[in-house]
């Protein structure tokens, strides 16, 4: 495993390179920065352990603002909203699903609503992180030394649930505050670390990162009881997140003049 981590490292600097000087042409930034860095990013995460139980592949698409010393080392807060649309979860609103409609696709189940008419009850997966991070830009080219391996460790909350989508509200069972039976809204903590590449050119437009990311969290059920399968779910929970994460930067660095601009 930390030989494919170094490996994978190694050529995300790589296309790093190329895409500074073969592809765009525009130039590093040859001066050390500090500042602020606004930052919005996606991810594509793989599901493990307890996750992928529950969930199939998801998204997220998130924002974190983080402050850059002269000497490389980053501070900063995020937000990450998680998404997707395929849920595993056994035995999922069995005692609601129209036994006569099929198997459960994992997006869609078919149940009776209030005039015994079929309709069909989309599902998704929802939640969100939000953390503190603390890492470190490790330069890899002399003379740009604000560019090069990036590590970036986050701790903080996790939460996550199955969203039923009673869109005209019709079917009886998930009315109102009953859909909290079925939920299974789930939180915690979580641990995660992002390594990667880093890349602020000199016109201040092309500013990117790219890389590998895990995101290990202790979680546990939080409903006192579910319908669908007559128990609480209080159980405690490892959710773990393994995926490839791409980011847009801004930084708003601070110049020798102390003026503070976009560069």
């Amino acid at each position: 495993m930390r030989k494919i981590i170094f490996t994978t490292l190694f050529i995300l600097s790589g296309v790093g390179a190329f895409a500074q000087d073969a592809l765009f042409g525009t130039g590093a930034a040859k001066k050390q920065h500090s500042g602020f860095i606004l930052n919005g990013n996606v991810s594509g995460d793989m599901p493990m352990f307890d996750m992928a139980k529950r969930f199939g592949l998801d998204y997220r698409l998130g924002a974190s603002i983080t402050y850059k010393t002269t000497s490389n080392w980053l501070f900063g807060i995020k937000y990450d909203f998680l998404l997707g649309n395929k849920i595993k979860e056994d035995s999922f609103m069995n005692n609601v699903k129209d036994k006569y409609s099929g198997d459960f696709n994992g997006k869609v189940f078919q149940a009776l609503n209030i005039n015994g008419q079929r309709v069909g009850v989309p599902v998704y997966e929802r939640g969100f992180l939000m953390g503190v991070q603390a890492g470190k830009i490790v330069p890899i080219k002399k003379g740009e030394k604000d560019n090069g391996l990036m590590f970036l460790t986050t701790v903080g909350f996790i939460q996550h649930r199955i969203n039923i989508f009673n869109r005209d509200g019709d079917v009886e069972q998930i009315q109102g505050d009953y859909v909290k039976g079925y939920d299974r809204l789930t939180n915690g903590w979580f641990a995660e670390q992002y390594a990667g590449y880093t890349y602020f050119a000199k016109n201040g437009l092309l500013n990117f990162n790219f890389g590998l990311d895990l995101v290990w969290a202790f979680t546990q059920g939080q409903r006192a009881y579910l319908f669908d399968v007559g128990h609480a779910d209080d159980k405690k929970r490892n959710d773990v997140l393994f995926g490839i994460r791409a980011g847009w930067m801004i930084p708003i660095f601070k110049r020798k003049s102390e003026d503070i601009s976009f560069e």
